[in-house]
């Protein structure tokens, strides 16, 4: 049986503002809303769980996630919308921007703020009368992006699906504001990467599409194992992608789009598929918190399976001499960035060279062992080279091997 998809996080948000929308003006509590996805062009149903008039101009819903067939942390988790009338609607004086105390932070559509894309390729809508009189607002659980002034961690694909399909149902003239929250959303970012990316306190509306693919789940794999036998077909390099961050940076080392291949978690399968397939080289290129698991053979990257992200990182830094006050400093670190963070400003205090000469290392070590794993399960030679960037999606070493692949790819 295929895996069962479902819906990004977006979506139920917008579901939610819609169902508030609707008591808001009419006093209806549906028990599900339409939506347009946009991306891609689909109407859906989506089930409403809860809908209320909290008081004269202010309506709240509640819809819950469901990513499908994923191991998702987001699974069932409740996700809010607040909307009151904004000043000058019909309820004039009711609503007033600031009137949601538990909002933390705004996007208002008609000031000139730009949504950053340092960390995720979702390019900010553009300024448009038709979504002035729709102002988003991040509430407790929508995280903060810390690089952009802790602006809301709601990104364009979410603010358009929010202005498309409420738009449609406010007359010329009402204007309303909009407060999404995520009860539980702190507690879940805990157990992510966010952090390591710039998004704290909360999860993110990230994403460029309504449809949650089960990259996860069990039956994937062969959705995986069949678009890589495809490219396999037209090349001999392949670049091995693990999350959206690098599908979009390697484009912009001029690495052709179509040798690009998904991974998700599944690294080690798809390698040996990859020798079975008779590709000759492979690029990996990731994010530097995820890959450096191979270094410690871990060839399932999800953290639900394995880590050992720490201990791979002090035992390089130990192998290298590093002393033991920065080694024990270094295993403290609560995540991968922390500890890059720890050794770029160890080596500016020292003058030394550390992130290079222990980045180059576990570099190295994910080339070989990834090599060995590959012949280990399919008796086939193929030549691995790694490349790891920073949460800032700066590249931070590649490995002599990586270096020539790119080179025939570039």
């Amino acid at each position: 049986m295929s895996p069962r998809s479902g819906y990004t996080l977006p979506v139920f948000a917008c579901a939610a503002a819609v169902a508030a929308l609707q008591q808001l003006k009419h006093g209806r509590s549906p028990a599900s809303v339409t939506l347009d996805l946009l991306e891609p062009p689909e109407i859906v149903e989506i089930a409403i769980e809860q809908v209320a008039g909290i008081k004269s101009g202010l309506a709240l819903a509640v819809t819950r996630s469901d990513p499908g067939d994923n191991l998702d942390i987001t699974r069932n988790t409740p996700i809010w919308a607040l909307v009151e009338w904004g000043v000058g609607s019909r309820e004039s004086g009711v609503g007033s921007r600031g009137r949601i105390h538990n909002s933390q932070f705004t996007i208002n559509s008609a000031s000139n703020y730009q949504l950053p894309t340092t960390n995720y390729q979702n390019p900010p809508i553009p300024e448009s009368p038709k979504t002035k009189n729709i102002i988003i607002n991040g509430g407790e659980g929508i995280g903060r992006i810390v690089d952009a002034g802790n602006s809301p961690a709601i990104y364009a694909y979410a603010q358009r699906l929010l202005y498309a399909n409420l738009e449609r149902s406010l007359a010329p003239g009402e204007t309303i504001q909009v407060t999404i929250i995520l009860p539980e959303g702190k507690q879940l970012a805990e157990r992510t990467s966010n952090a390591a990316f710039g998004v704290v306190d909360g999860l993110s509306l990230l994403g460029t599409t309504g449809i949650s693919q089960p990259l996860s789940a069990p039956g994937q794999l062969d959705i995986c194992r069949e678009q890589l036998q495809t490219k396999a077909r037209q090349f001999e390099s392949l670049v091995f992608c693990v999350g959206e961050n690098g599908l979009d940076l390697a484009p912009q080392l001029g690495i052709d789009r179509e040798r690009l291949v998904k991974t998700a978690n599944w690294l080690g399968s798809l390698l040996v598929e990859a020798g079975l397939q008779g590709v000759k080289e492979i690029l990996l290129f990731g994010y530097h918190g995820k890959l450096l698991k191979l270094a410690g053979g871990i060839f399932h990257t999800h953290h639900y399976l394995a880590d050992g992200r720490r201990e791979i990182l002090t035992a390089h830094c130990a192998n290298l001499g590093l002393p033991t006050a920065a080694l024990q400093a270094i295993f403290a670190c609560p995540t991968a960035e922390a500890a890059l963070k720890y050794l770029r400003e160890f080596d500016v205090k020292a003058g030394s060279d550390w992130v290079i000469r222990v980045y180059k290392a576990i570099a190295l070590e994910i080339d070989r062992r990834s090599q060995e794993y590959i012949y280990n399960y399919s008796d086939r030679r193929v030549t691995v080279g790694t490349v790891l960037f920073d949460r800032d999606r700066q590249i931070l070493v590649k490995s002599k091997t990586a270096a020539t692949i790119l080179s025939h790819l570039c």
